[in-house]
């Protein structure tokens, strides 16, 4: 487990509960009486889970803890993640509820009940798999703003002049992009018994356009310009484009505004590649109505160990990005060993007490202060970290009290 500087703030003033309403009968399916505030699941029996019953509050920040090998994936990935996704998933669809009302609902994977699922409209593992294989797929076109801007240059004077449309500028279509490396702006040489290498390309020189797409300009950039622009320098760039400067700032504010737009995707690192997928989340995430009078749909967010390779700075920046998918009105469950994770959660779950043979119970769950006081070995691990956060935060309050009375 690893501590590092405090971070922002648990969000206290939105935690469940102490604990919740003893767990009802276990039973296939779902039932309306389980509370809509929490998903129960019941006798998980998975690998080395025994037996296990756990109830995770809904819009909340969850971690799921224990040593190596106690059984935490196995939990929120195999059984949890797996079982609501099979249940929501046939909910969705006509043919689905239909069959639901014939009896004929999903068979339960690795536990006895699942209950609590129903306000829950989407589930999504985001993990740090790459976003694309290919150097066309880069963050602009993942994330989904890349269409704004190709629209943007084709309602420009000299688009509309020379007869562009927005599929001009795509680099997956032929009309616009470079012939050479058909819009990749690299080009791969083979090598006898060592890996390819891939060079810029001599005819475009990575510019991916071909000269009459890259002679149109806005703000005095073409197409190609903006491709090789830094997250933070297009920020400012696009600052008067709301639709293409919200998903770039927070980009920005993950820690990521050193990429490019036209980063290829595989060059990115798997923490990079979790990061712009956690930021194509937040870009839809509304808490306010939307297009259709309702709010963005409930989303269950399940990370297995977010924190991996990255540095303490940029798991502040991580804990404030599920913040903002937990003010949107979404939940989060992370499997995770970062201490500073882990104090910042609202509720935890704890399994161990050892690996392997040893684990597979829930020997915790609560609040942090709760884990804490159990005396597990994640509670050990945490008290000094929970004791020097409420430190910091009572110097912080005490300074702005002071601060207040002057």
């Amino acid at each position: 487990m690893r501590a590092s500087a405090p971070s922002q703030g648990r969000r206290s003033a939105k935690r469940p509960s102490p604990s919740p309403q003893p767990s009802p009968q276990r039973g296939e399916g779902a039932s309306a009486d389980a509370p809509a505030s929490w998903l129960h699941l019941l006798g998980a029996h998975l690998h080395n889970l025994r037996d296990v019953d756990v109830a995770v509050p809904l819009k909340r920040l969850v971690a799921v803890t224990g040593v190596s090998g106690s059984g935490k994936s196995t939990l929120a990935r195999d059984v949890l993640l797996t079982n609501v996704a099979a249940w929501v998933g046939q909910r969705a669809t006509k043919a689905g509820r239909e069959a639901m009302d014939a009896g004929k609902a999903p068979a339960l994977v690795g536990c006895t009940g699942l209950r609590g699922f129903e306000s829950i409209d989407r589930v999504l593992e985001v993990d740090q798999t790459p976003i694309g294989k290919t150097p066309r797929s880069c963050p602009a076109t993942y994330i989904g703003f890349w269409d704004t801007v190709r629209k943007l240059f084709a309602d420009t004077l000299e688009a509309k002049a020379r007869g562009y449309g927005p599929g001009r500028f795509s680099f997956n279509t032929s009309d616009g992009r470079c012939p050479s490396c058909e819009g990749q702006g690299v080009r791969t040489i083979a090598m006898s018994f060592l890996p390819d290498v891939k060079v810029p390309c001599e005819v475009c020189h990575g510019a991916r356009f071909n000269p009459e797409t890259l002679a149109v300009t806005w703000r005095g950039k073409n197409i190609g310009d903006v491709l090789q622009m830094e997250v933070d320098e297009a920020v400012e760039f696009f600052a008067s484009m709301p639709a293409i400067a919200h998903p770039l700032q927070l980009l920005k504010d993950v820690g990521l505004g050193y990429l490019t737009l036209g980063q290829p995707s595989p060059t990115l690192s798997g923490g990079e590649a979790q990061r712009i997928k956690l930021v194509t989340e937040l870009s839809k995430v509304r808490d306010d109505v939307g297009r259709r009078g309702q709010k963005a749909p409930h989303t269950l967010y399940v990370l297995d160990e977010p924190t991996v390779g990255l540095h303490m700075q940029d798991v502040e920046k991580l804990i404030r990005v599920l913040h903002r998918l937990l003010d949107g009105g979404q939940s989060v469950v992370v499997i995770e060993h970062d201490l500073d994770l882990i104090a910042e959660a609202d509720w935890i779950i704890d399994l161990g007490p050892e690996g392997g043979d040893g684990g597979g119970q829930l020997v915790a769950a609560g609040t942090p202060e709760d884990v804490v006081r159990a005396g597990t070995h994640t509670g050990q691990a945490l008290a000094p970290v929970l004791s020097r956060v409420t430190s910091a935060r009572l110097t912080v309050s005490g300074a702005w009290g002071a601060d207040r009375v002057q």
